[in-house]
């Protein structure tokens, strides 16, 4: 009978693009101030792409460049892609066939998109995770990429979401761990779909006769919604469960993490779950205040950071975890 293998991470690298739209640059275009953004939000800057020279699949081609060069890998290593995002760059097909065409794969290697929103990226890794424990594929490139900047209402009428999100890129690289204890210990996907629309794109819809008519007349309907104070609520009590979960499967504390890299949606969310959590300020990290929420790109970004930084070191305890759109929610507990 044969054994599950574990997966590692063997490299990280993440791309943002070089645009940095600060505070500031958001009140010339709507009603609002620095103080009140970074007081609900703690965010002082984002970044947002160019137009002819950022797209969704390029930046996570150049993230994913980065991870390869780290894993001691060439683009034709790939076995596998697993792509997350919920701003590809067509409506189909998909951004990892983008992807694998960008890194010259010329291999027919399997390439697909995961639309978990801001738990994507750790789902993404769940799928990637358990293709090699099977051992069906031995180098899989998982990327989180996003350009939010182009579908937002920039006006005062949509400040509350449109000062939140940003652009950027972030990507992993999997390979079966060599090293008994290490690499990825467990993951944890959940859903709550009673929740759908409260954190929501709802147009341009397939299940409405003359989609492209209506959207037309009601261009609105094309900007996120959100319902901050019920996504809040939700994120607070789900990011500490969540990461719980992750901790008892596997016999730890919350004393047992070294670090803790959570979706950066919110750094008030953020600051409750290290509270709640019981972490100093050195077992949680935070980029959020310089490149607002890039959802499915957030967590890697904020890993390949961490790592670069020197934050996370060999042997360490990693806990990823996020919260959003869907209600969905994820955690990965990882042995580096």
């Amino acid at each position: 009978m044969s054994t599950l293998r574990h997966s590692e991470i063997a490299g990280v690298g993440h791309y943002v693009p070089s645009r940095v739209v600060t505070n500031a640059d958001l009140t010339e275009i709507m009603e609002t101030t620095d103080e009140w953004i970074q007081e609900r939000t703690g965010i002082r800057e984002r970044r947002w792409f160019e137009e002819g020279k950022d797209t969704t699949a390029n930046m996570g081609a150049n993230a994913a460049r980065k991870a390869l060069e780290m894993a001691g890998l060439q683009p034709d290593d790939v076995q596998m892609i697993v792509f997350a995002t919920l701003s590809p760059d067509y409506f189909f097909p998909g951004s990892g066939v983008l992807l694998q065409r960008e890194l010259g794969i010329k291999a027919p290697i399997p390439a697909f998109d995961v639309r978990n929103q801001c738990s994507g990226f750790v789902y993404a890794l769940s799928m990637a995770d358990q293709f090699i424990k099977t051992g069906m594929y031995d180098t899989v490139l998982v990327v989180g990429s996003e350009i939010h900047s182009s579908g937002l209402d920039k006006t005062t009428r949509g400040r509350s979401v449109s000062v939140i999100f940003g652009d950027g890129a972030g990507a992993v690289v999997m390979r079966p761990s060599t090293r008994e204890g290490h690499g990825i210990l467990s993951t944890h996907l959940h859903a709550q779909g009673e929740f759908a629309e409260e954190l929501i794109v709802k147009e341009p819809g397939s299940n409405r006769e003359g989609r492209v008519e209506y959207v037309m007349a009601n261009e609105l309907e094309m900007y996120p919604y959100m319902n901050g104070q019920n996504v809040f609520k939700h994120a607070v009590v789900r990011f500490p469960q969540v990461i719980k979960e992750a901790l008892d499967q596997n016999g730890m504390q919350p004393t047992d993490i070294d670090m803790l890299i959570p979706h950066q949606a919110n750094l008030r969310i953020t600051q409750y779950v290290q509270q709640k959590m019981g972490l100093s300020d050195d077992k949680i990290f935070s980029n959020i205040q310089r490149y607002g929420n890039t959802t499915a790109a957030s967590v890697p970004i904020a890993l390949s950071e961490a790592v670069a930084e020197g934050k996370i070191k060999r042997g360490d305890l990693v806990c990823l975890a996020a919260f959003g759109s869907g209600f969905t929610w994820a955690s990965a507990l990882i042995k580096w």
